[in-house]
């Protein structure tokens, strides 16, 4: 019923996935509303920040074909906000995961064989800012030596652009503390805290959450490598960008300092797009509805318990 609704892109897809958002928006940021204005405004931003995810994703993947044309990776990324909300009560993170996006898009366009350099140097700078919000954002920068691998390996001029657009963003930085603060780094800049404290997570609502989750996530992954061989070989490059984005992605949440829920954040994007490949293969309806209502009854089941 859920998958066969999504299974055309739509606009009112976008619509529902953005309302169902935007509701679990205000449910977990609700004290932060009425607070005062200025919370209320800084919530406002965090929410605008949330659907702009949403739209950016469904854009690069309708853009770039990643996808056939269907509304399965906005609907799991939906899915994945509702079963982690803690990700939308951090501005710091959201921000970080948008660059990070802002990155992937610019990677994954790399098989137009268009602009190289100017993607390549744009992927490298939009790291490193997301690195200053949130410091292993920066784990990511893998992701443009796999890119480099993939597409500008016999080119040298190639491999030193991505440097230049993290020496850029690193200069930037620079020159706004000297204006501000009249130093050249403060020490908060680059926060390099990590755990791996995983007692956090030991709670019933938390292991229900995290079994569905990394279940899903590797059986997905894991014929999402399988089915990359029968992709279009133009294609190729992009699709196992998105896969070691997902890799990366629960790297971070493995170090990440604070482990309720938002580290994961990172993870919905590549894991929405590997998702919506996986549902397109199965042909039995009733498969694809029961990974769509885990997602949908993890997160109530989760409060009952």
């Amino acid at each position: 019923m859920i998958t066969s609704v999504f299974s055309k892109s739509k606009p009112i897809n976008f619509i529902i996935v953005a309302i169902y958002v935007s509701l679990l928006f205000v449910f977990t940021n609700y004290s932060f509303l009425i607070f005062d204005v200025n919370s209320g405004l800084a919530t406002f931003f965090k929410w605008a920040i949330t659907l702009f995810l949403v739209f950016l994703l469904d854009f690069v993947v309708s853009k770039n074909n990643l996808t056939q044309r269907n509304s399965y990776a906005i609907l799991t990324f939906g899915l994945l906000v509702g079963l982690f909300p803690e990700a939308l009560r951090h501005t710091d993170l959201l921000l970080s995961n948008l660059f990070i996006v802002f990155a992937l898009r610019r990677l994954i366009s790399l098989h137009s064989r268009l602009h190289i350099k100017k993607k390549l140097f744009d992927a490298a700078f939009w790291i490193v800012i997301a690195a200053l919000f949130y410091f292993w954002a920066i784990l990511f920068f893998a992701l443009v030596l796999v890119a480099l691998i993939y597409y500008s390996q016999n080119d040298f001029k190639n491999v030193i652009i991505p440097f230049t657009g993290a020496a850029t963003a690193i200069l930037l930085l620079v020159t706004y503390n000297i204006i501000m603060d009249d130093v050249y780094f403060k020490p908060s800049t680059f926060e390099r805290y990590a755990s791996l404290d995983f007692t956090p997570y030991d709670s019933r609502a938390s292991i229900l959450k995290l079994t569905i989750l990394f279940s899903s996530f590797v059986w997905t992954l894991f014929y999402y490598f399988r089915m990359i061989p029968d992709k279009n070989k133009k294609l190729k490059p992009s699709y196992f960008i998105i896969a070691w984005a997902s890799v990366i992605a629960v790297l971070i949440a493995i170090i990440s300092p604070l482990k309720n829920g938002s580290e994961f954040l990172f993870l919905f994007v590549p894991f929405s797009i590997v998702m919506a490949n996986y549902m397109e293969m199965i042909s039995e309806r009733w498969f694809k509805e029961v990974f769509v209502v885990l997602l949908i009854i993890a997160p109530i089941i989760s409060l009952l318990l």
